[in-house]
C-alpha cells in the first residue's frame, strides 16, 4: 500500500491547504498535534516529529476550549529543533465534554475525527446509559458514531448485550471485537480508511490501549488487566496520542473517562434519543390535556405507556435526566433561562392545580 509521507500521511488535504494560505503567507507552516500532555506538544510536519509549545500570545487571547490537542492542525513558526505553535485552524469536528472542577468550562477532548469508537467491555461494567452519554457527544461532535464490545471472548452473551447496545444505538454499527481471537477484527479495519481519524473513547480498563497495539501491530500503548473483583479498569492511558496505523489510517487512544458531563449536547442528545421522542410524540396524541408535560396530569398516555411497558421506560428516564442535565447547566450559567425556566414552572404549577381542582369537582358532581 503506497501512504503518503509528511503531513499527508496525517490527513493534509488541499481544502486544510486553502485554508492555511493566510499563515503561510505569515512564513508558519502547518502541522498537527499528536501527543497532547497538558503543557507538552508533539507535532507532526512535512519536516518529521518535532516538540512544540504554544506562543504567549497565544496562551493570552485562547478562549474557552481553544488550547491546540490532539488532532488539530496548527501553524508553527520553527525555531530550530522546536516549533511555536501560533494559530489553530478551524476545526471540523470536536469531541467536548464539561471539564472537570468547580468552574464550569469546557475541555476539548480530540479535533477534527471522522469516527468515534465507542469502546466498551462485554462485562459486569457494561453500563448502557453512559453508553448514551457517549452517544450523544459523538452525534453532537459531528463525527460518525460506532460502538465497540470489547472482550468478546470472555462474554457468555455476547448476541444478548450486543442487541441491549443496538437497541440504544440510533443506527450506529456495533461490533463485538476480541484482540484474543480476532473476532471482529478485520471489521474494524474495513471501517478505518487511510488518512481518516477515529478516536477511541470510554473508561478505564475496556481495553482501548490493547486494541490500538493489534491494530498497530506493535506496543504502542501501554496496558493492564481490569481488577478482577468488580470489573472495573486501572487507568493507563494518561495522555492522548494519535497513531499512524500500517494501512494509513490514524487512530487517537484517549485516557479513560468513567464520567462523561455533557457540554451544550442538546441536538446529540435529541439524535441519540430520536425513537423515544418520536413515539412520545405519537403517544401524547391520546393524552387529555394538549400541553400535557407528561408528569402528573390526569390522562395522560405517555405515563400510561409506560406503566403498560408500550414506551421504554428506562430509556425514557434517560432522556429525561440528560435533558434535564443540560437545562441546569444553561440556567445555572443564564440568570434570564432562569427566570424563564421558573415562569414556566409556576404556570405548569398553576395548571395542574386548576386541573386537579377541576377534576375533583366533576366527580363530585
Amino acid at each position: 500500500m503506497n501512504i503518503p509521507n509528511g503531513i499527508s500521511a496525517y490527513g493534509w488535504t488541499d481544502t486544510l491547504q486553502h485554508d492555511f494560505q493566510p499563515h503561510a503567507d505569515h512564513a508558519l507552516v502547518p502541522a498537527r498535534v499528536i501527543v497532547q500532555q497538558r503543557n507538552h506538544y508533539r507535532l507532526a510536519t512535512d519536516a518529521g516529529e518535532i516538540e512544540g509549545r504554544i506562543s504567549g500570545r497565544f496562551a493570552h487571547e485562547a478562549l474557552d476550549g481553544g488550547y491546540p490537542v490532539t488532532g488539530d492542525w496548527v501553524a508553527v513558526e520553527l525555531k530550530g529543533d522546536a516549533a511555536v505553535i501560533a494559530a489553530i485552524l478551524p476545526r471540523t469536528t470536536a469531541f467536548t465534554r464539561m471539564a472537570a472542577g468547580t468552574a464550569k468550562a469546557m475541555q476539548v477532548v480530540a479535533a477534527n475525527v471522522d469516527m468515534a469508537l465507542l469502546a466498551a467491555s462485554l462485562n459486569a461494567d457494561l453500563n448502557l446509559r453512559r453508553l448514551e452519554r457517549y452517544l450523544a457527544t459523538a452525534l453532537e461532535s459531528g463525527a460518525r458514531p460506532v460502538f465497540l464490545l470489547t472482550k468478546a471472548d470472555a462474554c457468555d452473551d455476547v448476541e444478548g448485550l450486543t442487541a441491549q447496545v443496538r437497541a440504544i444505538a440510533a443506527g450506529a454499527p456495533v461490533l463485538a471485537v476480541s484482540v484474543r481471537t480476532g473476532q471482529g477484527l478485520a471489521e474494524l479495519g474495513d471501517l478505518l480508511a487511510p488518512g481518516r481519524t477515529a478516536v477511541l473513547l470510554g473508561s478505564s480498563g475496556v481495553g482501548k490501549s490493547t486494541l490500538v497495539n493489534a491494530l498497530a501491530g506493535a506496543e504502542r500503548m501501554a496496558t493492564k488487566e481490569i481488577r478482577e473483583d468488580d470489573a472495573h479498569g486501572r487507568h493507563t492511558t494518561t495522555h492522548r496520542e494519535l497513531i499512524l496505523l500500517p494501512t494509513g489510517a490514524l487512530i487517537l487512544d484517549t485516557p479513560g473517562m468513567r464520567e462523561l458531563a455533557l457540554w451544550d449536547a442538546e441536538a446529540g442528545v435529541a439524535a441519540a434519543f430520536a425513537e423515544i421522542t418520536a413515539e412520545v410524540e405519537a403517544i401524547a396524541q391520546g393524552c387529555r390535556f394538549r400541553d400535557c408535560a407528561h408528569a402528573a396530569e390526569p390522562g395522560c398516555a405517555v405515563r400510561a405507556a409506560l406503566a403498560d411497558g408500550t414506551l421504554d421506560a428506562e430509556r425514557w428516564r434517560s432522556f429525561g435526566k440528560l435533558r434535564g442535565e443540560l437545562a441546569h447547566e444553561v440556567r445555572k450559567e443564564d440568570p434570564a433561562a432562569a427566570a424563564q425556566a421558573r415562569k414556566v414552572w409556576i404556570a405548569r404549577n398553576k395548571a395542574g392545580r386548576a386541573r386537579m381542582k377541576a377534576k375533583r369537582t366533576y366527580d363530585d358532581g
